[in-house]
């Protein structure tokens, strides 16, 4: 019994001291996010998976945290000997996708990792006659560069590589901010 008393007293102080204090009209004022530190860019993703694809793992990091405007001098050769290496669509000297554009000019649009955007026109990744002039949400992103990268001048060419069979959202985006639809 004697014991059982120690412990009652001993938990009863020290319910006492953790819990009672003076403090009950300190307010706490919450602080906005300090700026002031050195930020950088984990990864760069304009367009997606072209970072994926075509910079080299040991590049990675280089080509996620070089300025854009230097990512076409820096990393074009690379692309273009990776889409090379990749597509059968850029085989022969002088083979061109549905843009027109050939190996070297193509890459050195992809190696320049933003995306351009219409002030005038159609907002949208590719519609069969606008290309890369934005993005909207419901553009297949993926099937347009893998149309771009395998399909040939007229998307005819290696039809096993270029779809992803992704043709849409499983969710109706929503109409308003944030416009994606919910996970679940």
């Amino acid at each position: 019994m004697k014991k059982f008393k120690i412990y009652t007293l001993v938990i009863a102080i020290s319910f006492l001291g953790f819990n009672c204090s003076n403090n009950d009209d300190d307010v706490m004022i919450p602080q906005g996010p300090d700026f002031s530190g050195t930020y950088s860019q984990e990864d760069q993703m304009g367009r997606p998976a072209v970072n994926t694809v075509f910079v080299s793992s040991s590049s990675k990091d280089m080509f996620n945290t070089t300025i854009p405007s230097q990512q076409n001098a820096a990393f074009q050769s690379m692309f273009e000997t990776n889409l090379t290496a990749l597509s059968p669509a850029y085989a022969n000297p002088g083979d061109m996708n549905a843009l027109m554009l050939d190996a070297p000019t193509f890459t050195g649009l992809l190696a320049t990792d933003v995306l351009n955007v219409s002030l005038d026109g159609k907002t949208t990744f590719f519609d069969g006659t606008n290309v890369l002039t934005g993005r909207s949400l419901a553009d297949d992103v993926i099937t347009v560069e893998l149309l771009l990268i395998f399909g040939g001048e007229d998307f005819s060419e290696n039809p096993t590589l270029s779809d992803d069979n992704v043709d849409a959202n499983d969710k109706a985006f929503l109409t308003s901010f944030p416009y994606l639809a919910s996970p679940w």
